[in-house]
């Protein structure tokens, strides 16, 4: 391919797109780049505070913990409160809270001041999640979620290279710098980004309309929120039981940071060109794809015994992470009503959350018991019928549907604000440089497989 040719599909790739979510992308980035405390969090504890594995694994599940409670907490308020109150109140208070964890010395301190991070941090994401789908066009959100993904798999690449060196020279400024960026984001979000929650009829009807329980008794969208979940455990076990089971089978942690590297190298390299094929294809299908291919990748680590075989395996299922993410996250969207985006999106959320805090212990558990080839084996099994049941799912959904709800939500748009400040259809980009360059920065996490901010 041509240079010309490159950079025609990189401006295609970009452009289009309203400045208001250049300017979220540069917060998620922002937020990325400074994540240095979850990659040091457990050498920190154990090696400079000396506490025991166990304790430092009590820490992590109470940060998942907050994660899980916010989840739905933080989608209320971005309907309620609106999307730009909700990011400004998630990103301040992670920003105190990480700077005062650095501080903590006392075990219970700790363990408390974890769990507001945890809080705090997962608050923010329905908000971003329902403010993208707010600002950009239908047909644009699948390209817009993975630009967004993309961003935050570029900043924890750079952060977590950067977390050793900020660890060798002080632990606190590691603290402080991730306190600092995420207030940077805060800045950001209140000098650049608008409220884009959509404009309101009758306010009171529409909230009773779409309240918690009538998300829970959305049966096609939980039959989504299960096989998130079913796809989130799938993806942790990247984190979870490849390094156990490698460790297990006599490679070293530096086995095991060069297998894993190849994750992140994939999607830096790989997602935008992929997003470029996948964008206008039918959900249904990359996500029955993406399931299945992710159980597998999984499953042939069972039969992997080297290095180089176990870094092929991450290259199965990081192809199926990068369809996965975008394609699912739009899917989300698509099933949610205009005014309860953030209840839906904090569902959503919730998901990926409680699989990050269940599939430790299962995996240790079926590791210790089982050994690790029915770990892979069960990745296997959960991702086919993961994969059927999303193929299922989506063949209830009509396009006429589809088609009204976008319809009705161009209408909405044209609306003139009411009570509250509505971002009006933006002009389109002439291409990148229409984007503000990220310099530095925080705000949500990459879950870590997760979905977007």
């Amino acid at each position: 391919m041509s240079v010309a040719s490159l950079r025609r599909a990189a401006r295609e790739s970009v452009s289009g797109l309203p400045r208001e979510f250049w300017w979220l992308w540069t917060s998620t980035l922002v937020n990325r780049l400074g994540a240095f405390v979850a990659t040091f969090m457990a050498l920190y504890l154990t090696l400079e505070r000396g506490y025991s594995a166990v304790y430092a694994g009590v820490v992590a599940s109470l940060y998942g913990l907050g994660g899980v409670l916010s989840s739905l907490a933080g989608g209320v308020m971005a309907d309620r409160l609106g999307r730009r109150p909700t990011l400004l109140v998630a990103q301040v208070a992670t920003g105190l809270s990480v700077t005062l964890l650095g501080f903590m010395e006392h075990p219970v301190a700790i363990a408390a001041v974890a769990l507001l991070v945890g809080a705090a941090s997962n608050a923010s994401r329905p908000a971003v999640q329902a403010m993208m789908a707010d600002i950009v066009r239908p047909e644009d959100r699948v390209r817009a979620f993975s630009l967004n993904y993309w961003a935050i798999n570029l900043g924890f690449a750079v952060s977590s290279m950067g977390a050793g060196f900020v660890a060798e020279v002080s632990y606190l400024a590691g603290f402080l710098i991730e306190g600092g960026m995420t207030l940077l984001c805060a800045v950001v979000v209140f000098l650049k980004l608008p409220e884009s929650r959509p404009v309101r009829g009758d306010a009171s009807v529409e909230e009773s309309a779409v309240g918690l329980g009538s998300v829970l008794r959305d049966g096609r969208f939980m039959g989504l929120v299960g096989l998130s979940f079913a796809v989130a455990f799938i993806f942790q076990q990247g984190a979870i039981g490849l390094p156990v089971a490698m460790g297990e089978a006599g490679f070293t942690p530096a086995d095991y940071g060069m297998a894993i590297a190849v994750n992140g190298l994939l999607i830096v390299v790989l997602q935008i060109p992929v997003t470029r094929f996948i964008q206008h294809r039918d959900p249904g299908r990359l996500l029955f794809v993406s399931s299945v291919l992710a159980g597998a990748g999984f499953g042939l680590t069972a039969f992997a015994g080297s290095v180089g075989v176990f870094a092929l395996t991450v290259c199965v299922w990081t192809l199926a992470e990068i369809v996965n993410a975008p394609t699912q996250t739009g899917l989300v969207v698509r099933l949610s009503p205009v005014h309860g985006r953030g209840r839906y999106q904090g569902m959503y959320t919730m998901s990926w959350a409680v699989a990050s805090l269940i599939a430790p212990v299962f995996s240790g558990l079926v590791i210790d018991r089982l050994g690790a080839e029915w770990l892979w084996g069960l990745c296997a099994v959960v991702g086919a019928v993961a994969g059927v049941g999303f193929a299922a799912l989506t063949r209830w959904l009509p396009a006429e549907e589809t088609r009204a709800a976008e319809g009705a939500e161009r209408a909405e748009r044209a609306e003139p604000a009411g009570e509250v400040e509505a971002v009006p259809p933006a002009e389109p980009a002439d291409g990148a440089e229409d984007a503000p360059r990220a310099t530095s920065g925080v705000a949500c996490g990459k879950p870590e497989v997760s979905p977007a901010v």
